[in-house]
């Protein structure tokens, strides 16, 4: 995906309330941003670190600027959760994640039951339903690691995958890594042991598991290679 216009820099100030952020721009004034991400943020959140602002160009939009990258010194990373489904879609559209391609239809927001997955991948009546997550937590040996908070949802997810492989069609958990300073992926099992035992059932179920790391720029992201998933 690509950023619709040139993101505007800055430096983080401190990011608070969940859903709020203050950066320091270019020109020394510190505006108050909208920050689309309801995790802890666990390193990728650190006052005086860079960060990309996109403009909404909405003055009537209470927060017009949305925080979209932060970088740590070493890579851009992806703090704005709601653009791993846009990377996730555009992947699997183009085939680069082998074991999602073929299918003639590549839906987003698809409703299955009472809920919505975030993709249906579709060939006449061959079915496979996807719901991505965005991973930004790098632990201290190197790993991703999802999630960096309890969520709860997260597991609602999972079990709606279940329920779907059941029902007799494919399901597939998608991790999305937005940075490339680490090295394999694993659950976070010590922030969530409850979504990390969900996980593991998913899997005896039928539930299959992938992890696609991004690259990032200030100008596109772009999933570009399979990661490594351990044991948790």
């Amino acid at each position: 995906m690509t950023f619709d216009a040139p993101l505007i820099n800055g430096i983080l100030i401190k990011r608070y309330k969940r859903f709020l952020a203050d950066v320091q721009m270019a020109d020394g004034s510190i505006i108050t941003v909208h920050c689309p991400n309801t995790g802890r943020m666990t390193t990728c959140a650190e006052p005086g670190w860079r960060v990309a602002l996109s403009d909404s160009q909405n003055s009537k939009r209470k927060y017009r600027y949305t925080w979209e990258l932060v970088h740590n010194g070493q890579c851009w990373i992806c703090v704005n959760t709601n653009r791993a489904n846009e990377i996730a879609a555009e992947a699997v559209a183009a085939g680069i994640i082998p074991e999602l391609s073929g299918y003639t239809e590549v839906l987003r927001e698809q409703k299955f039951g009472n809920s919505r997955l975030d993709l249906l991948l579709r060939t006449g009546a061959e079915l496979c339903y996807v719901e991505v997550k965005n991973v930004t937590l790098l632990l201290n040996d190197g790993l991703y690691a999802f999630s960096d908070a309890v969520t709860e949802r997260g597991r609602k997810h999972l079990n709606e995958l279940v329920d779907v492989v059941r029902a007799g069609h494919r399901a597939a958990m998608l991790f999305i890594i937005p940075r490339s300073d680490g090295t394999a992926f694993r659950v976070a099992h010590e922030v969530d042991p409850q979504y990390a035992e969900a996980l593991k059932k998913a899997c005896a179920t039928g539930v299959e598991i992938y992890a696609w790391r991004a690259d990032v720029s200030l100008d596109e992201i772009r999933a570009v290679t399979s990661v490594p998933i351990q044991p948790a």
